[in-house]
């Protein structure tokens, strides 16, 4: 048979026998408590088991989780489990999200509608099971909004009858927390927290021996005290302490209060409400006689700081010099001041504020900088003018080195050190110290 006779080629495609499964819906849940109660939290856990087995029970679904959050309101968009749920559904790993009612996911309307709208554009669709509707259905949206907006006024009346309680109890001389360094709070009973108590009085004796509270936050490191719940401290926890009259047994009702229901942003109260002050209400730390002569001291120290920062003093170096050790900025310092022996040094403003404990740089007396400075630039004394054209910034090394980065890119190192102590005193400062040593003998001797 020749080649020509062969019949045309006919190709099939056979389909496999084997059907495709159809693909399972992921879902995920979200729950969450408005309170970090005990009550509360083991009631999440109970929302974290149910769904959990829930989802996994049903044979068309996944099980993606359950996203849940402790202790916060459902009028907060900042919720780290939320904020978590939306951008998993933002990268396409959830079909599904089942929560127990409206009320569980946002009690703003605003919120929920925003939030569900982006959900359907992302086709999630969200099952509220309380309520049984389904976000992505037709009338889902409508039926959302009405019964929002009534979760959003049960939130309202719900915030409204506690602060209608508190505020009672304010009447009454009912404080609703007392959670502060010194006191122990145990169902409506304060007590004093002796180890604290001495934290506290350190702070009042120190102040009113001279001590300011940079000064004081600088010891409290050294000694290795810390807040009460952590962290560090700073000069707005000691001005709070100062000033907080429990400390002398009193008690003043409604500093602050919340003015909206939805944000739950404590306010400080400058006369909007009422306030309450109860007197002798618990056992002080601080004698009253001492703390009212530590509001005197607050006082007049303010004003004399007042006077004295009406103009914000900058000088050549400022700004200029970083500390090798904490990356911080130098900034400059009077020692003895208000003494004819007053000398300016410049000093890391970590270690000026928080102690060597934090860093462990050293001062720089300004003739050193200003002399190191003009041998850099070649000059014979410094000049401000030709400083600024040329230096960008003095690193701050250990073992006494500078580094000066000039604006090219260079660096000059320069290693310094202070004058010893007999060749840096002035005959003034040396007849200075010779009297008051002959004064210190004379009264040892009466």
């Amino acid at each position: 048979m020749k080649r020509g006779d062969y019949m045309a080629r006919i190709i099939r495609k056979i389909e496999p026998s084997v059907l495709k499964l159809p693909t399972k819906k992921r879902v995920a849940a979200y729950a969450r408590v408005s309170s970090g109660k005990e009550a509360m939290l083991h009631s999440l856990s109970a929302q974290v088991s149910y769904y959990s087995e829930f989802i996994q029970k049903h044979r068309g679904w996944e099980y993606v989780g359950v996203y849940a959050d402790e202790a916060l309101t459902g009028t907060k968009e900042n919720r780290a489990e939320f904020q978590r749920l939306l951008t998993d559904c933002r990268n396409g790993k959830i079909d599904m999200i089942i929560t127990k009612s409206i009320s569980r996911l946002a009690r703003n309307t605003v919120t929920m509608l925003e939030t569900v709208r982006e959900l359907k554009q992302l086709n999630v669709d969200v099952w509220f099971e309380k309520e049984n509707i389904h976000s992505i259905s037709g009338d889902g949206e409508l039926m959302l909004t009405i019964l929002s907006s009534f979760a959003q006024e049960e939130s309202l009346s719900v915030s409204e009858n506690c602060k209608w309680r508190i505020r009672n109890n304010f009447k009454d001389g009912i404080s609703n927390t007392f959670a502060i360094l010194g006191y122990n709070f145990e169902k409506g009973n304060i007590t004093v927290n002796e180890t604290e108590a001495k934290i506290i009085k350190i702070i009042f004796t120190n102040f009113l021996s001279g001590m300011g509270r940079v000064s004081i936050i600088k010891k409290l490191n050294e000694m290795g005290i810390r807040p009460k719940n952590g962290g560090a401290w700073d000069s707005t926890k000691i001005r709070e302490i100062l000033k907080n009259e429990k400390y002398c047994g009193d008690l003043l009702l409604q500093k602050v209060f919340i003015a909206n229901h939805l944000t739950k942003i404590n306010k400080t109260n400058n006369g909007e409400l009422p306030q309450y002050l109860v007197k002798n209400n618990h056992e002080p730390i601080i004698d009253r006689e001492v703390f009212d002569r530590v509001q005197v001291e607050m006082e007049s120290r303010a004003k004399r700081y007042e006077a004295k920062s009406t103009t914000v003093a900058t000088y050549p170096f400022t700004g200029k010099i970083v500390c090798g050790v904490c990356g911080k900025n130098y900034r400059r310092k009077l020692n003895n001041a208000g003494t004819k022996y007053q000398k300016a040094v410049w000093i890391c403003s970590t270690f000026n504020t928080l102690g060597k404990t934090h860093c462990q740089s050293k001062q720089i007396p300004e003739g050193i900088l200003t002399l190191l400075t003009a041998e850099t630039l070649g000059i014979t004394e410094f000049d401000e003018r030709i400083f600024m054209q040329n230096i960008k910034e003095i690193r701050v090394q250990s073992s006494n080195l500078l580094i000066f980065v000039l604006n090219n890119g260079d660096t000059i190192e320069k290693q310094w050190q202070n004058k010893s102590r007999s060749e840096s005193w002035s005959d003034e400062a040396k007849e200075l110290a010779r009297q008051k040593s002959i004064e210190r003998m004379n009264s040892q001797c009466y």
